[in-house]
């Protein structure tokens, strides 16, 4: 019975580790963002590739998301803030029925650009786990921030590290 619980305490830690090994290896270097092309809620289409040369904040979300509901007044703050600079805020909707995405947004009255990716490809793209993710991507398009949940998006430091990456560059989140 013994030999069996010290088996069974192995498997148990060598599965635990193979899905914690990502964030066990520490961090690494920027990645590219993905290309993409979606529909804004008007049919415009956006392509990632026609925002280098700004600091892009990526937002991946869903209506049905209660975190995301409640940051989403928080990504409104920020885009009034950061309007007329070379900063572009996207909020990729990953509803499967884009069509009650508009409505929402109108409901709360929300003015940042939304895309809709009904097939949730920019987040399978970015192996995003869950929703709210939200991605700081620097002017070469490379991804120098990733966050995972809630945020307030206009919290002092956190204006302040976008502002450092647009005037000099540098992702520096203190």
């Amino acid at each position: 019975m013994r030999r069996q619980t010290v088996w069974t305490a192995l498997v148990v830690g060598v599965v635990c580790l193979a899905a914690l090994w990502p964030a066990l290896r520490g961090p690494r270097g920027p990645r590219s963002t993905p290309s993409f092309v979606l529909p804004d809620l008007s049919g415009k289409v956006v392509r990632m590739e026609d925002l280098r040369g700004k600091v892009v904040l990526l937002n991946l979300w869903a209506t049905w998301c209660p975190p995301c509901v409640e940051e989403m007044p928080t990504l409104q703050k920020l885009a009034k803030k950061m309007a007329g600079r070379d900063f572009a805020l996207l909020a990729v909707s990953e509803d499967e029925d884009p069509s009650k995405v508009g409505p929402w947004i109108e409901k709360h009255g929300f003015t940042f650009p939304v895309l809709l990716d009904a097939r949730g490809q920019v987040g399978a793209d970015l192996g995003i786990t869950g929703y709210p993710e939200t991605f700081v991507i620097d002017r070469q398009g490379r991804i120098v921030h990733h966050h995972v949940g809630f945020r307030d998006w206009v919290e002092p430091a956190i204006v302040a590290a976008l502002e450092r990456l647009m005037d000099s560059g540098e992702w520096a989140l203190r």
